[in-house]
C-alpha cells in the first residue's frame, strides 16, 4: 500500500471549558483548544446517568454534519458521561468550522470565496486532511479530488438554503459540466505543507466532504483515549472506528452491508476503522435513469458502473473514508485492481443483474487476512 500521511495529534487532554464549568452558555469553539475546567467539577455530576445506562457498557449519541453519531464505551466505574457527550461534539464543531462546505464561515467556505492569488494559512487538523487528500489523488490519478466543490455544486450535492429540501431531480447541461471541469483539479492547488499555506488559483472549490467525516472519527476517537477511556465504538454517518475491548473481553463486532436484502458480514473489528460508500445514499432519478452522489472528477458525471457499495478497513478512518471513495468512483474492476496494488482490505458489492441475480460480493486479499476465520454471514 503506497505510504499514507500519517495523523497527530496534540498530548494535550481535553477540558472543560470555564463558562461551562459555571454553568453558562458558550458558543462552540472554531478552534480545539478548549482550555480550563476539569472533568471533576460538580457541573458535571449527573446520578441519574446511573440509572439511565444498562450495565457497563454506556450509549450516548448527538447530531453532526448533516447526520448522527452514536458513542458505545466501556464504562465500569460509572463516570458521568456528561464530560464525554461535550467532548465529542466540540471536537466535531471544531470540525465543521475547519472543514464544512455548509458552514458559511469555516476554513473551506473562506478559501472557496477568496480572491485568485490569496494565500490561506490552514490549521494544523485542515492542513492533515489536504495532505491525505492529496496523496490519494495523487495515487488514483484524480479518481478521487478534494478539489471538485463546484462539480458536487452543480449537480445539486452541495450547500443549498433548505439542505432538508429533496433534490432537483433535475441533471446539468454538459456545457454547465465543462466549465466546471475547467476550475477543478487538484493540480491546480499550490499546496506548502511545511508553512501549511495553500493557494487559491482562482475559482477552486475544496470539497472535502469523501475524507473530513472519517478524520472527525479519528479525532474524537484519540481524544477519547486520551481523556482515559480505553474501550470504546465510535459511529459519525456510518463510518465506524473501534479500540479496546467490549465489557467481558470479547471485540467489538461490526456489521457490512452490502446489496438490498443480502445478509450482512459481521466482523470483529478490534483496533481499526471500517467506512462505506456507494449508491445506497444521495441519488436522484431522471429520465428513469438512476444518478448517484458519487461524481467522477475525470468526467464530471456521477459513477454509471455495477459497483453499489465499497467497504473498506483501515487503521485510521480518514484514510479508509478516502480510500472508500476512490474504489467506488473506479470501479468493481478498475477498484479492484487499485486495492490489489495498494494492499487495500475492502470488500466490493455490485448490483444484481441477470449473470448475479444476488449481486456479487467480493473481498480483497488483505481483507480476507485481515479476518480470516472471524466473518460470520
Amino acid at each position: 500500500m503506497s505510504t499514507a500521511p500519517r495523523i497527530h495529534y496534540g498530548a494535550g487532554i481535553w477540558q472543560i471549558p470555564q463558562a461551562q464549568a459555571r454553568g453558562e452558555s458558550q458558543p462552540a469553539p472554531a478552534s480545539p483548544a478548549l482550555a480550563g475546567g476539569t472533568f471533576a467539577s460538580p457541573a458535571w455530576k449527573a446520578p441519574a446517568m446511573h440509572a439511565a445506562q444498562d450495565g457497563s457498557l454506556h450509549s450516548l449519541q448527538g447530531a453532526t454534519m448533516g447526520t448522527t453519531w452514536s458513542l458505545r464505551l466501556a464504562n465500569p466505574d460509572y463516570a458521568p458521561l456528561a464530560p464525554v457527550q461535550a467532548l465529542v461534539q466540540h471536537t466535531l464543531d471544531a470540525v465543521i468550522a475547519q472543514m464544512s462546505n455548509w458552514e458559511v464561515d469555516s476554513c473551506v467556505t473562506r478559501f472557496n470565496a477568496a480572491d485568485a492569488g490569496s494565500w490561506h494559512a490552514l490549521p494544523p487538523e485542515l492542513a492533515q486532511v489536504l495532505d491525505a487528500a492529496l496523496h490519494w489523488a495523487r495515487a488514483c490519478d484524480g479518481a478521487y479530488d478534494p478539489t471538485v466543490g463546484a462539480l458536487v455544486s452543480l449537480w445539486g450535492f452541495g450547500p443549498r438554503a433548505n439542505p432538508q429540501a429533496p433534490h432537483s431531480g433535475q441533471p446539468p447541461a454538459q456545457a454547465d459540466i465543462d466549465r466546471a471541469l475547467q476550475v477543478c483539479g487538484h493540480q491546480r492547488l499550490q499546496w506548502q505543507p511545511q508553512r501549511r499555506r495553500l493557494l487559491q488559483p482562482g475559482g477552486l472549490q475544496l470539497d472535502l466532504s469523501g475524507i473530513a467525516k472519517g478524520y472527525a472519527v479519528d479525532w474524537v476517537a484519540e481524544r477519547l483515549r486520551a481523556a482515559g477511556w480505553p474501550h470504546a465504538l465510535l459511529e459519525i454517518g456510518g463510518e465506524i472506528r473501534a479500540w479496546g475491548q467490549k465489557p467481558g473481553g470479547q471485540p467489538w463486532r461490526v456489521a457490512v452491508a452490502g446489496v438490498a436484502g443480502d445478509e450482512p458480514l459481521v466482523v470483529p473489528l478490534g483496533d481499526g476503522a471500517l467506512a462505506s460508500s456507494g449508491d445506497h445514499w444521495h441519488v436522484f432519478m431522471h429520465g428513469g435513469k438512476r444518478f448517484s452522489h458519487s461524481l467522477d472528477p475525470r468526467s464530471g458525471q456521477p459513477v454509471a458502473h455495477a459497483l453499489t457499495s465499497v467497504t473498506v478497513y483501515h487503521r485510521e478512518c480518514m484514510h479508509a473514508d478516502a480510500l472508500a471513495t476512490v474504489l467506488t468512483v473506479l470501479g468493481p474492476e478498475d477498484g479492484w485492481r487499485f486495492a490489489l496494488q495498494h494492499q487495500v482490505a475492502a470488500v466490493f458489492h455490485t448490483h444484481p443483474d441477470a449473470g448475479q441475480p444476488q449481486g456479487l460480493r467480493r473481498s480483497t486479499p488483505a481483507w480476507v487476512q485481515r479476518f480470516a476465520g472471524s466473518m460470520k454471514p
